[in-house]
């Protein structure tokens, strides 16, 4: 995936990441864009704060499947710095872009460090690839402690990602735990 077209050269070299660390680091410049409405991912173009859009979630992509990273999971700072992306963002314009990829990019990590096998991230988290193909379909198979962690992401938000609900739900096998125990643990009430 390339980088939005409205972006100054610079912009492009100072996100393009040289290893997961560098790419969560350049993931918190997208949040910070989000939230002020200024910064290097806004330039040249109107970015009202707190708003997510299409340039944002491209921003997003892009970095998450740079060259230097695309063949390694996702981590852990990865897929903290996309929720606080989405807490920041009190309005969307991307047609829930960023939600499809925020859920891919943890269902990546988790099955990663759950030791599955994972496809490259380009494939992963590519808007053409269906998440069920891809990811696990059992809870057996997903670390506890990895559904916890998801769970605690998602407790208390304001808004609430129905995609990655769903991908907890389904694709790490949530479904089967009893709808009001699921409930508990997401926090997500009636979604």
């Amino acid at each position: 995936m390339s980088a939005p077209n409205t972006k100054p050269a610079e912009t492009l070299v100072a996100l393009q990441p040289s290893c997961r660390k560098s790419a969560a680091h350049a993931l918190t410049i997208v949040r910070d864009g989000v939230i002020t409405g200024e910064g290097p991912t806004t330039r040249g173009r109107i970015h009202f704060s707190r708003t997510l859009d299409a340039d944002d979630a491209a921003w997003c992509a892009c970095i998450l499947t740079a060259g230097a990273v695309a063949h390694q999971p996702v981590s852990r700072a990865e897929a903290e710095a996309l929720f606080e992306i989405n807490d920041a963002a009190t309005e969307r314009s991307d047609d829930g872009r960023f939600d499809d990829l925020l859920a891919k990019a943890v269902a990546h990590h988790a099955a990663s460090e759950s030791g599955l096998p994972v496809p490259p991230r380009t494939v992963a988290l590519s808007p053409d690839t269906d998440i069920a193909s891809w990811a696990p379909a059992h809870a057996k198979k997903i670390d506890a402690q990895m559904v916890e962690w998801i769970a605690s992401q998602m407790r208390g938000k304001r808004r609430h990602n129905r995609t990655l609900a769903r991908m907890v739900a389904t694709v790490l096998g949530a479904a089967a735990l009893p709808l009001s125990q699921l409930s508990n643990v997401l926090d997500i009430g009636m979604m």
